[in-house]
């Protein structure tokens, strides 16, 4: 599956900037996400290998997760 083009071609090495794309990127791989196939461990993983290419990603793969952890829990995504 071809990663879909961030919605910007303004990325930010941050979390805010991630934090956006973590969003959209969440709710558009949701919808086609059956739920029993992983449960949200396997979206994340989905997401985060699709956003890899994102500054943030890239310079700080750990703390890209932990946002988009928090993203989840904040958000009750």
């Amino acid at each position: 599956m071809q990663p879909a083009p961030p919605p910007s071609d303004r990325l930010f090495n941050n979390a805010d900037s991630f934090a956006q794309v973590f969003d959209e990127a969440w709710n558009r791989l949701s919808r086609g996400h059956a739920s029993g196939s992983g449960g949200s461990e396997a979206l994340l993983e989905a997401v985060l290998a699709q956003l890899a290419d994102h500054p943030f990603a890239q310079s700080d793969p750990a703390m890209a997760r932990q946002v988009g952890e928090f993203r989840i829990r904040l958000l009750g995504l």
